[in-house]
């Protein structure tokens, strides 16, 4: 970036809004392109466990250094990201306020549930609910009845229609002329089973919840490496889906 247009950004984001009707209109789209590089930056920052520096931010953002500096700087005054002793810039407490915030009801609920469903099937089991046309992950747990498993984070997310709790999540929806058959299937037997569609050599299982809020569409949604856990867990899964829709 030039330092001319640095400057220019700079001053984007210090001067107020001329009078006038252009000039209300210039000041909400300088607020709204604030809002979305704070809101782009946080997102950034809690998705690198390792932190980013200044620069990093500065990069993916497409702004001069004292922007991506002053934005953080924002952030850590709300507690949603903190400055670590090696100068990088990690998720902070105000974060799970948020992800508290969110369905909390139900994430809350669902826990304990999630933890007794993952340690008798040996494998990670997750809260998944539909954002728009994603399907992301609200809650993960890991078994810690064995040693090995896989996993993924709070907040991964993929395509609704896709993967096993992308087609649970679908299956929420009202029918749709030529929705997928796979979408259908979920729906008449009320899970999903697939393999190898979001992590390569993965098997998952997924049985959506029926909730008192029908706006809010959610699954649980099991992943392993072994076939047999897979075969074995429409059960154990289907309990779990059928205890935390009663608490929510």
């Amino acid at each position: 970036m030039s330092n001319n247009q640095a400057a220019a950004d700079t001053q984007a984001d210090h001067e107020g809004a001329p009078s006038g009707r252009s000039g209300a209109a210039t000041g909400k789209a300088v607020g709204s392109q604030t809002l979305a590089r704070g809101l782009l930056a946080l997102q950034l920052v809690a998705a690198q466990p390792q932190g980013l520096a200044v620069q990093d931010v500065a990069q993916r953002l497409g702004v001069h250094r004292t922007i991506a500096y002053r934005i953080l700087v924002t952030l850590a005054e709300h507690h949603l990201v903190v400055k670590a002793p090696d100068g990088r810039y990690r998720a902070g407490s105000g974060t799970v306020t948020l992800a508290r915030g969110y369905a909390a009801g139900v994430r809350e609920a669902a826990l304990p549930l999630l933890r007794r469903t993952a340690d008798e099937l040996g494998a990670t089991v997750a809260l998944i609910a539909a954002e728009g046309d994603e399907a992301v992950a609200v809650a993960v747990v890991e078994p810690l009845s064995v040693d090995y498993h896989i996993s993924y984070r709070v907040g991964s997310r993929h395509r609704i229609g896709v993967g096993a709790a992308g087609l649970a999540l679908a299956s929420l929806r009202t029918p749709a002329p030529g929705e997928a058959v796979e979408i259908t299937q979920a729906r008449d037997q009320g899970y999903a089973q697939t393999f190898g569609r979001i992590e390569p050599g993965a098997y998952g299982v997924a049985v959506p919840l029926h909730l008192a809020d029908p706006a809010l569409h959610m699954c649980v949604n099991l992943i392993t490496s072994r076939e047999d856990v897979a075969r074995d867990s429409v059960a154990a899964m289907r309990d779990a889906a059928r205890d935390i829709s009663a608490l929510g």
